[in-house]
């Protein structure tokens, strides 16, 4: 029994690396699989293990982008504080990057958290996902017909204003409130709109995840309780590794796919995902 449990865990954790990067919406390919493939667990832990899984793949952005995200270092500093001992250690641009990261945090925490049962309550289902995913889909390929031929303004993460990560931030906490629209689809969209380039928009909605995802985790953590079984650990662990793994290679596949193509492939994708949803629990209501 033990072993299937470990089977289903695996599974969720390949969907969860897969969509947690990929502007698909991790959260709603997690509910929709979870439809099929149930863990024998309780309602409780489901809900907490849907998000905490998410740790394993931001892992994976510390891993990747370590160098960007690490703000202390004497070896390649071109930006440091100033010539003291101290002072050479410190990183001032990547410093300003994170300033910028919690900038564009406020949004989703603030609201977030004051909402956060009450979402759950009535968005966390398939109808919501559906919507949010054909909604999204369609943003995606209107975004970027419009993009078509612009030149970004914004070309580096330096380059980014608090403003604009302020916009990004809002954004992002549409996706907080409408399971389905994905957070890195929505961080996409609002940083494309305001002319941020692709891969700036993509690696920015990256070093996001980090405080966001640690800070939601924790909240289901301390809500859930640290008082796990030995098979609940085990799940857990195991759907946070395969999660890390995976992640890394969907990364690496992204900064590389979006330097030669758009994203209306995955638009696409989200429009015809959201239709067969809509119709499968839509034949699954009238059945009953």
């Amino acid at each position: 029994m033990m072993i299937w449990e470990i089977i289903k865990t695996i599974i969720l954790g390949i969907v969860e690396g897969i969509t947690e990067w990929l502007p698909i919406s991790s959260t709603g390919h997690l509910i929709l699989v979870g439809e099929f493939l149930k863990l024998d667990k309780s309602d409780e832990f489901k809900e907490m293990f849907d998000v905490v899984i998410q740790l394993g793949a931001i892992m994976a952005v510390v891993v990747i982008f370590w160098k960007k995200l690490w703000p202390f270092g004497k070896k390649d500093n071109q930006h440091p504080l100033n010539k003291s001992p101290f002072g050479q250690m410190v990183k001032t641009d990547i410093f300003q990057m994170w300033f910028k990261v919690l900038v564009a945090c406020v949004p989703a925490a603030v609201i977030g958290y004051l909402t956060e049962d009450w979402v759950d309550k009535h968005f966390y289902n398939p109808w919501t996902v559906a919507i949010a995913l054909i909604v999204f889909g369609i943003a995606f390929i209107i975004v970027e017909n419009w993009n078509k031929g612009r030149k970004a303004k914004i070309n580096t993460i330096a380059e980014l204003t608090y403003k604009a990560a302020f916009i990004i931030g809002i954004f992002q906490l549409i996706a907080a409130i409408f399971p389905g629209t994905s957070r890195s689809g929505a961080t996409i969209v609002g940083a494309l709109l305001i002319g941020v380039s692709r891969t700036v928009a993509a690696e920015f909605t990256f070093y996001l995840a980090v405080p966001v995802m640690f800070g939601a985790s924790l909240l289901k953590l301390v809500k859930f309780g640290f008082d796990f079984t030995g098979s609940e650990l085990a799940v857990l662990l195991v759907g946070m590794v395969v999660a890390f793994l995976v992640s890394v290679f969907v990364i690496k596949f992204l900064m590389d796919y979006i330097k030669k193509h758009d994203f209306k492939v995955f638009g696409w994708y989200r429009i015809v995902l959201g239709i067969l949803v809509l119709a499968y629990f839509g034949g699954k209501a009238i059945l009953k």
